[in-house]
């Protein structure tokens, strides 16, 4: 393996986590906007119906894929500039 691919992998790992905690936040303020009140986390509750948990988990899978690659996709870019590998 590569030094290269060695010393970007805590990067990496920090740059998942940052990732998920901003996508987090970009999702329960997308959910927000949508007019829900309440935290969409909790798809066992019998209280919500079939849409909203569906609709809940497609939009937190796809804020998480988006925000997950964009944050991939600049620390690449950021590494490639900072060492030219």
């Amino acid at each position: 393996m590569k030094a290269s691919k060695i010393v970007y992998k805590p990067v990496g790992l920090v740059l998942g986590a940052v990732g998920s905690m901003l996508a987090g936040a970009a999702f329960q303020q997308t959910w927000k906007l949508l007019g829900h009140d309440e935290n969409a986390d909790d798809p066992t509750d019998e209280d919500r119906p079939w849409r909203q948990v569906l609709l809940a988990a497609a939009l937190q899978g796809a804020t998480f894929a988006v925000v997950r690659a964009a944050v991939d996709r600049s620390g690449a870019a950021t590494t490639r500039r900072l060492t030219g590998t």
